[in-house]
């Protein structure tokens, strides 16, 4: 079987790896346009060898692991040349302008829309790492428009990396993904901003920062490219979230400056319950 790996980074070369694991036989043909990526790429062994999209006729099975943005603009040309079995499926973060996007093609029924809630800050073919799936979440969307024999593979492909899969129309999975992980980024990386202009001695930062700051400015390291694409993309959904979060910190800041800290110690008492939360949501890996 041959697939096209459409972006060598992270969640694609992750998902590669795993593939290699679950199939016999396999050739994956890598695509990206950071050629020292996708040269790195194979040096690796995430690919098998460097491809280009003018071939995609000749694949089996791909997956589309770039940017938004990018997505965009190569999902109805990666429809247009799929022979009449194959299959693509996306990675991205946010589903419904993609689905808006090639609702009307007419392979429709060969793309999947796809959203592994599994990575890190990482980035880069060296990033990926077998397993990196096993006990995530695979989030699909719009399933009644894959064709049957193609979701049903799909499927079986998810659940052998050991995925929880769960169904939710586009719509409100780019509205929980922003409250739930799109803030968390724009949080770390405006935490990072003020730092940075407050403190000019990068050597103070280092020695003064706790583990309290380097775990909530983690996800500031990551890719600025893919963030500000899923920023764009996801703009309104980010705008109501993001101005429920301005309005709490505007809140904090009124209990600090009215030395009303009882109210403030009852407000962190109530968000601990993110505690139990996460300690029996989280997946045991």
């Amino acid at each position: 079987m041959k697939f096209f790996l459409i972006g060598t980074g992270l969640i694609g070369g992750s998902m590669s790896k795993d593939l290699r694991n679950i199939l016999n036989n396999i050739q994956i043909h890598g695509i990206d346009k950071n050629e020292l990526s996708i040269k790195h790429a194979k040096s690796i062994g995430v690919i098998d060898s460097i491809d280009s999209l003018e071939n995609l006729n000749s694949a089996d099975r791909v997956i589309l692991s770039v940017p938004v943005s990018e997505s965009l603009k190569i999902l109805p040309f990666v429809l247009d040349n799929l022979n009449k079995d194959a299959l693509v499926w996306d990675v991205g973060s946010t589903k419904f302008s993609l689905c808006k996007l090639v609702e009307n093609h007419s392979k429709r029924e060969q793309f999947l829309a796809t959203h592994p809630v599994a990575g890190n800050e990482l980035s880069g073919p060296e990033a990926s790492i077998e397993n990196l799936f096993n006990g995530k979440v695979q989030i699909l969307c719009e399933i009644n428009k894959t064709r049957p024999d193609l979701l049903q593979w799909a499927e079986s492909i998810f659940n052998s990396m050991g995925m929880k899969i769960r169904y939710m129309n586009p719509e409100e999975h780019d509205k929980k993904m922003a409250i739930v992980s799109h803030l968390s980024h724009i949080s770390s990386f405006m935490l990072g901003k003020t730092v940075m202009d407050s403190e000019k001695n990068n050597q103070n930062i280092l020695d003064f920062a706790g583990s309290g700051f380097e775990s909530t400015v983690r996800l500031a390291k990551s890719s600025p490219e893919m963030w500000s694409s899923i920023f764009k993309d996801n703009r309104e959904n980010i705008l109501e979230i993001l101005n429920a979060y301005i309005e709490n910190l505007k809140q904090f800041h009124l209990k600090i400056e009215n030395e009303n800290y009882n109210d403030l110690k009852n407000q962190m008492i109530q968000t601990n319950k993110l505690k139990k939360i996460l300690n029996t949501i989280k997946p045991k890996n």
